[in-house]
């Protein structure tokens, strides 16, 4: 049989000046669907321009500063944007206090699902959905589609994370071997994130609390990270929750917490 001769026309389903790589990228949800959101502080200011100049970052103090919202934005806008290194967020934190999340019923997503139901509320707050029914599963497609991945503490070990942006939330819940073992993950075309309140800790031991001091002074040293720190003037939260940390804050001398 003689062979059809090539008419020189490509077949590709690939659109001219759109690489394999870019279609690779491109994704249902996009940017397209991603809202604006302007920071409302000055430390959540100088967050979004530090994030913008590629570092790795700390952020931490007052609860309600918007810190971990802030930071799944940036890293949503980086990783929806196909001409970014980034490909894929992984959201990481400690699941219960004693660090086995097999002591927990069910898989590791049955495990899981409670300490995710803050990430699926945020994300509602930054796309623009057509209807509620796709704004109540925008987390889920979301990770569906390789955009976010949540992990806990206990599956990280053994990985190296490429082309990603890694969150770290809560990470003052975090002793100093499991926050060792997270930043030694980070691989290339990486960066990383923590979030939290290092003067709030669910650790109870004496030794955990000063490895979380102990890993702060490392970061400091480094100059490929940046550590904000947030205060009372930054809540953004509802007025209750102001008030309350305000009073907190100021009764903290006469309180036994």
């Amino acid at each position: 049989m003689a062979r059809k001769k090539s008419t020189g026309i490509s077949t590709s389903t690939v659109p001219f000046g759109m690489s394999n790589r870019v279609m690779k990228r491109k994704k249902p949800i996009n940017l397209d669907f991603v809202k604006k959101i302007d920071p409302l502080t000055d430390n959540q200011e100088l967050l979004f321009s530090k994030y913008k100049l590629d570092q790795n970052i700390v952020a931490y103090g007052a609860a309600g500063t918007g810190k971990t919202f802030i930071t799944l934005y940036n890293a949503l806008l980086d990783v929806l944007d196909v001409k970014t290194p980034y490909e894929k967020i992984y959201i990481v934190r400690s699941l219960v206090a004693t660090r086995e999340i097999g002591f927990l019923p069910g898989d590791h997503e049955d495990k899981s699902s409670l300490y995710q139901i803050p990430y699926k509320n945020m994300v509602k707050y930054m796309f623009e959905m057509s209807d509620e029914a796709s704004a109540e599963m925008l987390y889920a497609n979301l990770k569906t589609q390789g955009t976010i991945s949540f992990w806990s503490t206990s599956f990280i070990r053994g990985t190296t994370l490429d082309k990603a942006i890694i969150i770290v939330d809560e990470f003052q819940n975090l002793n100093f071997h499991e926050l060792d073992s997270i930043i030694t993950r980070v691989g290339e075309n990486s960066k990383i994130m923590f979030c939290g309140d290092a003067t709030q800790t669910d650790l109870i031991k004496e030794r955990e609390k000063n490895g979380i001091i102990d890993f702060m002074r490392i970061l400091q040293s480094m100059p490929s990270v940046d550590i904000i720190e947030f205060g009372v003037e930054d809540i953004v939260r509802s007025g209750l929750c102001k008030e309350y940390l305000v009073a907190k804050e100021e009764l903290k001398a006469q309180l036994e917490i």
